[in-house]
């Protein structure tokens, strides 16, 4: 086998084992919210999976920093919450879940994705 052969090899190797990272290898960042929770939108939503308990009234605390149109608004639907989020500015919004589930939520054209899971 030659050399150039060897190299084209290993370089098939490395972005096959680079895609199933990028695609799959990802995990959700688990936070338990007890109060209120930061989050911060940038690119996305950090943490993007939220766990609060039930009949606890909780303060989901949005920091935009990102300039992304996309993102100046968040919807909660299960909750009927849809939010304008200034760049640089924190807003808080307010939920007290009355039942068990997991409630996605998303940006203002359905690009970015978080959920709240209620236990």
């Amino acid at each position: 086998m030659t050399l150039d052969k060897i190299f084209v090899i290993l370089l098939g190797f490395f972005g096959v084992i680079t895609t199933y990272w990028f695609f799959f290898g990802k995990k959700e960042e688990k936070v338990e919210a007890k109060g209120s929770i930061d989050i911060k939108v940038e690119g996305g939503y950090s943490p993007s999976y939220i766990i609060i308990k039930k009949d606890a009234t909780t303060t989901l605390n949005f920091l935009r920093k990102d300039p992304n149109p996309c993102l100046e608004e968040v919807n909660i639907p299960d909750f009927g919450i849809k939010k304008f989020l200034p760049l640089n500015e924190n807003v808080p919004i307010v939920i007290t879940p009355k039942k068990k589930g997991e409630f996605p939520y998303s940006c203002g054209m359905n690009m970015y994705f978080g959920k709240i899971s209620v236990i």
